[in-house]
């Protein structure tokens, strides 16, 4: 773990899939985590509906590990001045930000959803409960099963 850049952000940085590459994620992404003084990388364990009834996390979880690392490593590349830690969350996402959140009170939340192609129910009304229940400056961005962002939606 680094020491802190003075002055900068406490960035919550919880993301549902990793980008292919620093190169993948948006210009304004790179600069909030550029930007960051203290980063809490958190990525919840996401099983399905079948798996979460029945307890049976085992392989979520060492997914959400792989997660963890791949995007620890990004922030350290593109902050290496910042006091960067991370863990792995609850199986249910709302806990997992509760948690997080009580534990490491971020100025800023960035977010990495799994996009419409590989999304599952523990997105559906994510971001709204996290704005209606915890007030914090949030930036959200897709990533779609490669670790690519998607292209914007033709109108």
């Amino acid at each position: 773990m680094m020491r802190a850049v003075p002055g900068g952000t406490r960035l919550l940085i919880a993301t549902g899939a990793a980008a292919a590459s620093l190169d993948e994620l948006p210009p304004l992404v790179r600069a909030l985590v550029a930007g960051a003084s203290d980063v809490l990388v958190m990525t919840p364990v996401l099983t399905s509906a079948l798996q979460w009834i029945a307890s049976d996390t085992d392989r979520a979880r060492y997914e959400a590990d792989e997660r963890l690392g791949a995007v620890l490593s990004q922030v350290e590349e593109l902050a290496p001045e910042a006091a960067a830690r991370a863990h792995v969350g609850d199986e249910t996402p709302m806990t997992a930000f509760a948690d997080a959140i009580r534990q490491f009170r971020p100025d800023h939340i960035l977010i990495g959803l799994r996009s419409e192609d590989h999304s599952a129910w523990q997105e559906r009304g994510l971001i709204d409960g996290i704005r209606r229940n915890f007030h914090i400056p949030i930036t959200v961005f897709e990533l779609d099963h490669a670790g690519h962002v998607p292209p914007p939606a033709a109108a």
